[in-house]
């Protein structure tokens, strides 16, 4: 990969430039949604965008393929079981990206799950508008990931 980011922590959620926070609700319990979070290997079966994924350094790191080819060397900097997973990209071949955090928060809702995602960059200034613009199409990935990963585990 040609482009490494700069280390960035768990706070970059609060400090980026640029933060997408979208929210949905599952009606699968925390700790169900945390285990497919948690499950790398099974990201392709419940989000669409994602093609290729494998977990790296004895589950600390993950290697991951979108559509199209972007491609993602992260580090996962917090597993907490029905709470919290989230990983920073260390190194991707996506030109003009500076920082890259992604966190997912979850909360129990009744029987089910309210989950919080955060993506938090830094850029060049046409990063930056770039992922302002995408919002809505993130927006709508976010969702309807959600959505199968709900369908694929209250019926499976």
């Amino acid at each position: 990969m040609a482009y490494r980011l700069r280390s960035v922590g768990l706070d970059y959620t609060r400090t980026a430039p640029v933060r997408l926070a979208f929210t949905a609700e599952a009606s699968a319990p925390p700790e169900a949604v945390f285990g497919a979070l948690a499950d790398v290997g099974g990201w392709p079966g419940w989000f669409r965008q994602v093609t290729e994924a494998r977990p790296t350094a004895d589950g600390t790191g993950r290697e991951i393929r979108l559509l199209g080819g972007t491609r993602f060397r992260e580090t996962v900097m917090a597993s907490d079981p029905c709470e919290r997973y989230a990983y920073r990209v260390d190194e991707t071949n996506v030109p003009g990206l500076r920082a890259l955090l992604e966190e997912w928060r979850l909360v129990p809702w009744h029987s089910g799950t309210v989950v919080r995602y955060t993506f938090a960059l830094d850029g060049t200034t046409v990063m930056r508008g770039s992922a302002r613009a995408f919002r809505p199409g993130l927006r709508k990935a976010f969702h309807d990931a959600v959505r199968c990963l709900d369908r694929r585990l209250t019926t499976g």
